[in-house]
């Protein structure tokens, strides 16, 4: 077990991360529009410095858009990276920004679907994706309505956890993914709660299910705790919009037959509503995440060139315990 780590934030093991915070602050107090421009202007610091990075979105990129040609994906890989830079900048708005951050202007379509979905006293469970705006999204849209939120804890950084737990407070409570009850007991006494699961986390729920038409390990969580609160899934994804006129949300009808009893089968359409979102807007989703990194062959490597320390310490294992 790792030994804990203190979360005060004068603690020497924490020194990087309260500076990293303590910078994010003094950003906030700038005009929004300037802390969004320098947040853009990170994009093309990143392509040149961030080599590892680059490496993921461009695989990611050829994966999901193998109709692009070359130049095409290169572009998008330069436009994604001005986009995750700027989400870093929504990360201090949305933390620690002051009332300017809530006259950012949010245009909001759909919101019937929500109500319609709430209209009998169903619990809803909000499906959304890891678009690089998701900390300025579910600030604002906090404004609109009372939610609650799932996170995965970051139990090895207990400063970074609890940092985060408290920026993100400011749009409702804040529910650890593995507070079942917890979330089900919120589900139940009416409070919409966001979910989003389009990432590769190791779980014994996993399943694999195509994503842009390659395997990818997904939780089924989603039907899961569909299941267990009685919830309706009602699907929400955002956006920024172009020339810093603020952002937009979409709710989308209510999934009907959902959870169909079948978790392959509901991960599978979990997946293809993100993509279809992400088809909308692909220079904002978080390409920067090895999304492929698990396959049902744990041999194949979907990222080459990428340094991956698990894979290297397996191999490792395996040759030490080879013959002599």
């Amino acid at each position: 077990m790792p030994k804990s780590r203190s979360t005060h934030p004068a603690h020497p093991s924490n020194w990087g991360y309260s500076l990293g915070l303590g910078l994010l602050w003094l950003i906030s107090r700038l005009p929004p529009e300037l802390v969004l421009r320098l947040g853009e202007a990170l994009g093309p610091i990143s392509y040149a410095l961030a080599r590892q990075r680059r490496l993921i979105i461009r695989r990611n990129l050829e994966l999901c858009f193998p109709e692009l040609n070359a130049a095409e994906r290169e572009a998008l890989v330069r436009a994604n990276l001005r986009y995750t830079g700027r989400g870093f900048a929504e990360l201090a708005l949305a933390w620690f920004g002051g009332p300017r951050v809530d006259r950012i202007p949010l245009h909001i379509r759909g919101l019937e679907h929500l109500e319609q979905a709430q209209a009998d006293g169903s619990p809803v469970l909000l499906l959304s994706g890891h678009f690089t705006p998701i900390e300025m999204a579910g600030r604002l849209l906090s404004r609109e309505i009372d939610m609650a939120a799932i996170y995965k804890p970051m139990d090895r950084r207990p400063l970074a956890d609890a940092t985060m737990r408290r920026g993100r407070a400011r749009i409702g409570p804040v529910l650890s993914k593995d507070d079942l009850r917890g979330i089900v007991r919120t589900l139940r006494d009416g409070l919409p709660v966001w979910y989003a699961g389009d990432q590769n986390y190791r779980s014994r729920q996993n399943v694999f299910a195509p994503f842009f038409g390659i395997p990818a390990a997904t939780v089924t969580g989603l039907s899961r705790l569909a299941r267990m609160g009685k919830a309706r899934v009602v699907p929400v994804f955002y956006h920024a919009l172009p020339g810093h006129a603020g952002y937009e949300v979409v709710f989308g009808p209510a999934l009907e037959g959902y959870p169909s009893g079948d978790d392959q089968a509901d991960a599978e359409r979990m997946n293809q509503i993100i993509e279809e979102a992400v088809r909308e807007h692909p220079e904002q989703y978080f390409w920067a995440h090895r999304r492929f990194k698990s396959q049902p062959d744990p041999e194949v490597d979907m990222y080459p060139g990428v340094k991956d320390h698990r894979r290297a310490r397996r191999s490792q294992r395996k040759r030490s315990h080879g013959p002599l």
